[in-house]
């Protein structure tokens, strides 16, 4: 019988130990900082990052990839934003091995392209866009944002300056080089967007045009934009000060660095315990 409350009592012990370090961990874990790091810019979304990773795979896939999500970005409406996530993957993934769709994964989890396609959008607000236009178009200078104006537009278009390409600029694949430039500015995946492609393509098979594109986004969303923070350092110094005794402090200090000494091993002996 007394073992029996011998044990009971050491398992409440063991139990009241277990809670007391459990308190502990909880009352260390809630003293926790955290920190996120937010870009100047809204939140991007993922399938123009997409197309930034589809463009460095090469010139033919980018473009390849636009004429199978020209109106994708209506499901976004309709679906859950993990559904949505995974109609991007599936598009991408008639043009990418495992291998590749596992990178751009990855990609979107650190938000790889996320600079690029706001560069596009600040190139954009330069131009500047006319008004209640989700999609336009530029021709040596030109603005419209209706796609029966763009025969008028293309007629003097060479009697006006060349446009200025830069390197990150998406150009339709063609042979002939001195055409008129047409930059359209769109959503790839929006009607604005589909309208325009589907002419704007034809024009550049039939070697009339030079078709350049480049992201635009009327209506940014208000959410930040989050970005990894690896190489992120934050740090917190404390200013707390405490008076001590400067006597006391060494003669702490002495006498463990002297237990310390004695514990020690002195060629295979134990002096502390031959001491003892």
């Amino acid at each position: 019988m007394a073992k029996a409350v011998d044990v009971v009592r050491l398992l409440l012990g063991s139990t009241a130990l277990c809670f007391s370090l459990l308190g502990g961990w909880t009352a260390s874990a809630s003293k926790a900082v955290t920190a996120h790091l937010a870009a100047k810019w809204p939140e991007t979304p993922l399938l123009l990052e997409a197309s930034e990773f589809m463009a460095e795979e090469s010139n033919e896939k980018f473009w390849q990839f636009l004429e199978t999500v020209q109106e994708l970005a209506i499901y976004k409406q309709t679906e859950s934003a993990y559904s949505y996530y995974n109609l991007i993957l599936k598009k991408a993934g008639q043009f990418l091995d495992n291998l590749h769709i596992n990178l751009l994964k990855f990609a979107f989890s650190i938000r790889a392209y996320s600079p690029t396609i706001q560069m596009f959008q600040q190139i954009a607000a330069d131009e500047p866009p006319p008004d209640g236009c989700d999609a336009f178009v530029v021709i040596h200078r030109k603005h419209t944002c209706k796609i029966n104006a763009l025969k008028k537009l293309l007629k003097k278009a060479t009697s006006r300056a060349r446009p200025y390409l830069f390197t990150g600029d998406h150009i339709f694949p063609t042979d002939k080089e001195n055409l008129p430039v047409t930059i359209l500015y769109a959503e790839i995946g929006t009607r604005g967007f589909g309208k325009f492609h589907k002419v704007l393509s034809e024009k550049a098979r039939n070697g009339e045009i030079l078709y350049v594109l480049r992201h635009y986004i009327q209506k940014p969303v208000s959410q930040k934009m989050y970005l990894s923070g690896y190489g992120v350092e934050l740090a917190i110094k404390s200013t707390e000060y405490k008076a001590l005794d400067d006597t006391q402090v060494k003669t702490v200090t002495n006498t463990t660095v002297e237990d310390e000494m004695e514990t020690n091993e002195v060629q295979g002996f134990l002096f502390q315990k031959l001491k003892s």
